[in-house]
This record gives C-alpha cells, structure tokens and sequence, in this order.
C-alpha cells in the first residue's frame, strides 16, 4: 500500500481529510519532538479507531510534514506513490488521482 493510500484509507476511516487531524494533532501539541509517536498512536486508536499502520503513516506527516522518501515514486512495488508530496487536502481533490 501506498503511503498516500494510507492516509486515503484514514480519510474513509475518520472521515477527516488528513490534514485536519494534523491540525487538531498540532492543538494537542503532538508535533512536538518530545511527544513519542506512542501517544500518537493511542490517541488516534481511542478517539478515531486508527490501528497501528495507518496512525503510524500519520505520525510521520505530524512529526516530518507531507515530504516522503523519493525512492518510492514511480516504482513499480507495492510502495510506489505518485510524488514526494502526500496530498492532505483530500482524495476527491487529490491532482495526482486517476
């Protein structure tokens, strides 16, 4: 699975678009780098029934921001992704949709 497919599934999921839970993870202060992706992760299981994988593409976007390793774009593997740039916005919206 991709790792925009992931944070596509937590869209269908939570029904927020990854971007606000972002937001709402940088309210709890989330983003800081002392909080471990631990406390992330709970809080993503308990209030949204995230598990583990799906929080954890999460934790990254919270902690790193949207920008992922290029050595996935325009492979052929299962990890493939369309750009080095996660779409938060939303999937409807998503430019590199098909």
């Amino acid at each position: 699975m991709s790792f925009q497919a992931y944070l596509d599934t937590i869209e269908d999921k939570t029904g927020l678009v990854p971007r606000a839970l972002v937001d709402l993870a940088k309210e709890k202060g989330y983003d800081d780098p002392s909080v471990k992706a631990g406390t992330i992760v709970k809080w993503l299981a308990d209030d949204y029934g995230l598990g583990r994988g799906h929080a954890m593409a999460l934790v990254h976007v919270i902690k790193k921001g949207p920008k992922i390793d290029a050595k996935h774009v325009g492979t052929s593997g299962s990890h493939r992704d369309a750009s080095d740039e996660l779409w938060l916005d939303g999937k409807a919206t998503n430019p590199n949709r098909a």
